[in-house]
């Protein structure tokens, strides 16, 4: 079902946070960075435990937006195989890295300043 109503911010944060729960990714996070960069609002980290677990988290966030929101991201960058993707929906970056790459760039440490969105998974454990 296609929303016609403005869908960004903090909501599309949510969303997308969402999206890759439904898919299993781990450690979901969101950072609200308004004020602190210019390079974007909002950025959702999670976590795949594999090459195509990667690409499926990739795959529905990008169907999901599409389908339910008509949003296609600006730019989509990195490979499976660099263990870190990225969509960019201009006031959200979606990262999602594979385990060992999350650990190595620390987003989370290098953007400290910034606050953690409340998400709760909604996948039962």
């Amino acid at each position: 079902m296609l929303s016609t109503k403005v869908f960004e911010g903090e909501e599309l944060a949510l969303a997308v946070a969402g999206y890759a729960d439904e898919m299993q990714a781990e450690n979901v996070t969101v950072l609200d960075l308004r004020g602190i960069s210019s390079i974007a609002d909002y950025f959702v980290i999670c976590t795949g435990t594999s090459t195509p677990h990667l690409k499926a988290i990739r795959r529905e966030v990008g169907d999901k937006l599409h389908a339910e929101h008509d949003l296609r991201p600006r730019v989509t960058d990195g490979s499976p195989e660099s263990q870190w993707l990225i969509l960019d929906y201009v006031d959200v970056l979606v990262h999602i890295f594979h385990t060992e790459s999350r650990d190595h760039y620390s987003l989370e440490e290098l953007w400290s300043d910034a606050v953690t969105v409340p998400f709760r998974s909604s996948v039962a454990e």
